[in-house]
């Protein structure tokens, strides 16, 4: 081993010196160049004794400045913008040096005073022209064997392409060599990217692929919308060529783009993806250093959202859930170990009081994420009881120990607007509770609501994956029954953006774009499968509806801060008549009492108390007889309830 470490000092040492030798002829060629054109190619003796003692000088001086910059002491690459700079400089001061001292110190100059100017870019141009030819040669030993791999066009000659393109081009066990670009933007029409020409736009791609050879297109715009993805993965697959993308920038968060991100499409791809532009200033401020708890943190909402605020550099990430198996999987994605041992897992369920309080007093987070619920509407449908101990009650056990967190964020659903199903009331019940919390307590207390996920566990997309891959057939409720859709990652930098301005009391609703027709994704995703599959229609399921709604009655989409956040205000709920909810109820008389807690139209005094004596805030005469609590006049003060 010292061996082998000898002869590569030993080379490392040859090849510096060498290129400093180099460096010294560039000097030698440069001032006697500049000399002999100056005297029209003539030189006496003399001039030419004087011309080469200017030249060694030169040389000299030069490998005495290239030390002092570290020109030749391995701190630049080689080539790089870095050495070019340090090599630019050094050439200057040299130039600069030998002028002052042929124009000072001699009574009979040497050489002419331009010598100097003229030998130091000319020994600068062949200094470069040098190193392009070294680099040149090296980028070329580490491309791809034509033999062995696959010629590739990409379409778009953007910064992912350009990033894409270096990165195939430097691999020589890559299995993908670029042969072509594609580009809609005719300002590109003649744009080379390390040598591969751009050969027109989407409507070329049936001559390109036939031109190149090529087998495959990747698409390589790392955001774009859906209408784009689904034209060019069209235009490509009629062409005979395979489809395959490269991610969104919300995908890959910080990482560089790199041919291992390569990936076939996805049904995410085809119905939409959009740039987030998040201000990062603000987030930073309420992360960064704070101690930071994520509750259902094994979930799909949970995981990503430990995944970004993970970026922020918390002073401590707390990852709570009951699902052992989640936290596993969650830990290891941040860490790449998972062996459940450290301070940032908590294994805990929000039904129980008592815990959820104990790390609170434990671990005083400052900032709360509050996205673990139960969010399968059907199942609720047939379970109230469940939604109510979970959704309600435990969201009521995080608040009530949550009164000395700085900010806290429920994450609602766009089926908490005018709900009709359990999962709709449970989740609109937690908006109200929530902005109870923010007028009451110091903090900031709001909600952040949107629609579906896309890939989230127990999606839509995840049931037609698993239909699909058995062959059929995919099962659609209505023909016309639409959702709103985002990706996972979208969505969590909206929920942390939206965090950073939301305001006590609020629900900020989150720009979905526009609603998706169910069929049509499920006849995409037949469309990615291996084999033709058929789509079943079985109907809407109870407390479903044809098309969802992003905002309740009475509410409007107003946005002050960010376009694609609105703000709406959401009337709050006295805890007491939430408590007061009986899982174990009759489910046609519970999920009734739930539907009239969500009632935003109720006069906000207190019109009624329960057998303890506590007001009921917003609850109607009608909900008390049904929760089983004695309404009561409050003496003194005896209004109806108002219904808008």
């Amino acid at each position: 081993m010292k061996a082998k470490e000898q002869r590569q000092i030993f080379s490392l040492w040859v090849r510096r010196l060498s290129q400093l030798f180099a460096d010294t002829l560039a000097w030698q060629f440069g001032i006697f160049a500049a000399v002999i054109t100056r005297y029209e190619m003539t030189l006496s003796p003399w001039r030419f004794a004087d011309t080469a003692i200017v030249a060694v000088a030169a040389g000299v001086l030069h490998a005495m400045l290239g030390q002092a910059h570290y020109l030749y002491r391995g701190r630049y690459r080689y080539g790089s913008f870095e050495e070019v700079k340090a090599l630019t400089s050094t050439v200057l001061c040299t130039a600069a040096l030998i002028l002052f001292a042929d124009v000072t110190l001699f009574l009979r100059r040497p050489v002419p005073a331009s010598a100097p100017i003229v030998g130091g870019l000319l020994a600068l141009v062949v200094m470069f022209g040098g190193r392009y030819l070294l680099r040149r040669v090296h980028d070329l030993t580490l491309r791809p064997d034509r033999r062995d791999a696959a010629p590739v066009l990409l379409f778009g000659a953007g910064s992912a392409a350009h990033a894409l393109v270096a990165a195939m081009m430097r691999d020589p066990r890559g299995k993908y060599l670029p042969v072509g670009l594609l580009d809609d933007d005719p300002g590109k029409r003649h744009l080379r990217v390390d040598g591969v020409p751009v050969l027109g736009g989407r409507d070329a791609i049936g001559r390109a692929v036939t031109a190149t050879r090529a087998g495959t297109v990747i698409f390589a715009v790392a955001n774009s919308d859906a209408g784009l993805v689904r034209d060019v993965r069209t235009k490509v697959l009629e062409a005979g060529a395979r489809f395959k993308m490269v991610p969104s920038v919300s995908e890959l968060l910080d990482a560089p783009i790199s041919v291992a991100h390569v990936r076939d499409v996805q049904v995410t791809d085809l119905l939409g993806r959009h740039q987030i532009e998040t201000d990062l200033d603000s987030i930073a401020g309420y992360l960064t250093g704070k101690r930071v708890l994520i509750t259902g943190a094994g979930g799909s909402i949970g995981s990503e959202l430990c995944r970004q605020v993970h970026r922020f550099r918390p002073a401590e990430l707390i990852m709570l859930d009951r699902d052992e198996s989640a936290l596993h999987a969650v830990q290891l994605s941040l860490s790449g170990q998972a062996l459940l041992d450290t301070p940032d897992l908590v294994l805990t369920d929000l039904r129980d009081a008592r815990a959820v309080r104990a790390v609170f007093e434990q671990r005083k987070p400052q900032v709360v994420f509050h996205a673990a619920a139960l969010k399968h509407l059907t199942l609720l449908e047939r379970h109230p009881g469940e939604a109510v101990k979970t959704n309600i009650l435990g969201t009521l056990n995080v608040l009530e120990a949550a009164a000395d967190v700085e900010r806290f964020v429920n994450i609602s659903t766009d089926k908490a607007a005018n709900p009709t199903s359990v999962l709709g009331y449970s989740k609109r019940i937690t908006e109200r509770l929530t902005a109870h919390a923010g007028g009451t307590l110091p903090g900031t207390f709001l909600n952040v609501r949107f629609g579906n996920v896309l890939g989230s566990r127990g999606s839509v997309l995840t049931a037609f994956s698993a239909q699909v891959a058995a062959g059929g057939p995919v099962t659609v409720t209505h023909p016309d029954v639409t959702r709103y859709f985002m990706t996972v990652q979208e969505a969590v930098q909206l929920v942390i953006q939206a965090a950073a301005i939301g305001r006590d009391g609020e629900a900020l609703v989150l720009q979905m774009g526009e609603p998706v027709r169910i069929a049509q994704v499920a006849q995409q995703m037949a469309d990615l499968g291996p084999m033709p599959v058929e789509i079943v229609y079985t109907g809407l399921r109870p407390g479903e509806k044809l098309h969802e709604e992003l905002f309740g009655a009475g509410e409007r989409d107003v946005r002050p801060l960010h376009p694609l956040i609105s703000h709406v205000e959401v009337p709050p709920l006295d805890p007491a008549p939430a408590r007061a909810l009986d899982a174990d109820d009759d489910p046609g008389m519970l999920t009734t009492a739930m539907r009239h807690l969500c009632d935003t139209g109720v006069r906000a005094e207190p019109t009624a108390v329960g057998t303890s004596g506590t007001p009921l805030g917003e609850l109607s005469a009608e909900a008390a007889e049904l929760l089983g609590l004695r309404a009561r006049p409050v003496p003194g003060n005896v209004p109806q309830p108002v219904r808008s």
